[in-house]
């Protein structure tokens, strides 16, 4: 086994598929037809197809993981799929060394009427492993997977969990050169995902492993290169996983607020934070460290009294990472204007690198009950040389105690 080998290569991939099966199926017959006489150059697209996959290209060496996301849609199954061999594409070529291991679709690769035994042997048998060899695996196998108890059932009787857990068991004790993962993981619960990454650590020094998802903090974790697919083509390819991350939650943000609650009494006119970074970026950036302070304009219809202003920072993954306490002072109403305007000041902001959200509400101070709340009301962006996917990123000071001396280091 050598260190650092290219088990995958990719050169300039392609495949195309037909929006209409009738006009698919009458471009196949014309394609076999050509390639009967000889004709096999490339061909454009014809009408009603798209290209899933546009010449995509890279290597993959054992003890590499290899992340690929985007959208639903941006061709990121297809392209495993091609991995896998179980389609053929229209260009380019692709080269992997040694055995592949799949988890591509759920329950894909399985006979639903055998067993989960029989189900092993079968999976083993297709990676190139003799019977000898699963026996000495099976009984880990099933311990992995936890259905000791079910693995004579027909796998077509388990849940979805269930083939999760059977599936990467197969995958993961038989130990493939390549391991293809298509965000089946999603399906299992968090004591098995959690087992999943521990042996997925175990395993990848000696395999090359493609991982889709949609989960960014399962691709932080394991992932040391990564492609951002957009419409079958690469929009990011490299090792910096955390800057194609934000470009993958940049698609999704929306400049217009969300209200998902409203009596009609107050209107939120204007929101904005006051000391960005002076750029061209769509969304407003701070750098780590920077005091965060947030503009608020309020109108009221109605005249209020006692209430409060709650400001929630959501992460990447519409987690809630802050609440801003609200201050219980009473805030000046301009008559004139009809209208409360202030901001809000927190000191050195140790937000990690990434996109954040703001959630704003107005409620009644007594009983908590909503006036108006609004959702996504701004979007912004802290920035920093430092990638890591958890939201806090601290500023905090080594203290050597191995000597007498005490020494401080500043991070």
């Amino acid at each position: 086994m050598k260190e650092n080998e290219v088990l995958v290569k990719v050169e300039h991939l392609s495949k195309k598929f037909c929006k209409d099966l009738k006009t698919s199926l009458w471009y196949g017959v014309k394609d076999l037809y050509s390639n009967v006489l000889g004709n096999t150059q490339p061909r454009n697209l014809r009408p009603k197809e798209f290209w899933a996959v546009k010449d995509i290209n890279f290597e993959l060496r054992r003890g590499e993981c290899l992340g690929l996301i985007g959208h639903n849609g941006a061709g990121k199954s297809t392209l495993l799929k091609i991995l896998n061999g179980l389609i053929n594409p229209d260009e380019g070529k692709v080269t992997i060394k040694g055995r592949v291991g799949a988890l591509i679709e759920l329950g894909a690769g399985f006979n639903p009427i055998l067993s989960g035994r029989e189900n092993i042997y079968n999976n083993g048998a297709i990676l190139g492993f003799t019977r000898k060899e699963i026996d000495t695996k099976v009984a880990a196998i099933i311990d992995f997977a936890e259905l000791r108890e079910f693995i004579d059932m027909p796998v077509q009787n388990y849940s979805s969990g269930m083939k999760v857990r059977l599936g990467f068991a197969v995958a993961a004790q038989l130990e493939p050169d390549v391991l293809l993962i298509d965000e089946v993981l999603a399906v299992g619960d968090l004591g098995f995902v959690l087992k999943c990454f521990k042996t997925i650590d175990t395993i990848l020094p000696n395999t090359a492993i493609v991982f889709v998802s949609h989960s960014m903090p399962m691709v932080s974790r394991i992932c040391s290169q990564i492609i951002l697919l957009e419409n079958g083509t690469t929009q990011f390819q490299g090792k910096e996983v955390g800057k194609a991350i934000d470009l993958y939650y940049n698609r999704f943000i929306q400049n217009e607020t969300n209200v998902v609650f409203t009596d009609g009494s107050i209107i939120l006119e204007d929101i904005r934070i006051l000391n960005v970074v002076k750029n061209n970026s769509e969304i407003p950036q701070l750098a780590w460290g920077n005091d965060f302070e947030i503009y608020l304009k309020f109108k009221l219809n109605e005249v209020k009294n006692n209430i409060i202003f709650i400001i929630v920072i959501y992460d990447k993954e519409q987690r809630e990472v802050a609440y801003i306490k609200y201050n219980e002072e009473q805030l000046t109403y301009n008559e004139f204007n009809k209208c409360i305007e202030f901001k809000v000041k927190h000191y050195r902001l140790e937000l990690s690198k990434g996109v954040y959200s703001v959630d704003v509400s107005v409620n009644k101070l007594e009983t908590k009950e909503p006036y108006l709340r609004v959702k996504g009301a701004l979007n912004f962006q802290i920035l920093n040389n430092y990638d890591i996917y958890p939201p806090f990123l601290l500023s905090s000071e080594f203290i050597d105690l191995t000597n007498e001396n005490d020494k401080r280091y500043n991070l």
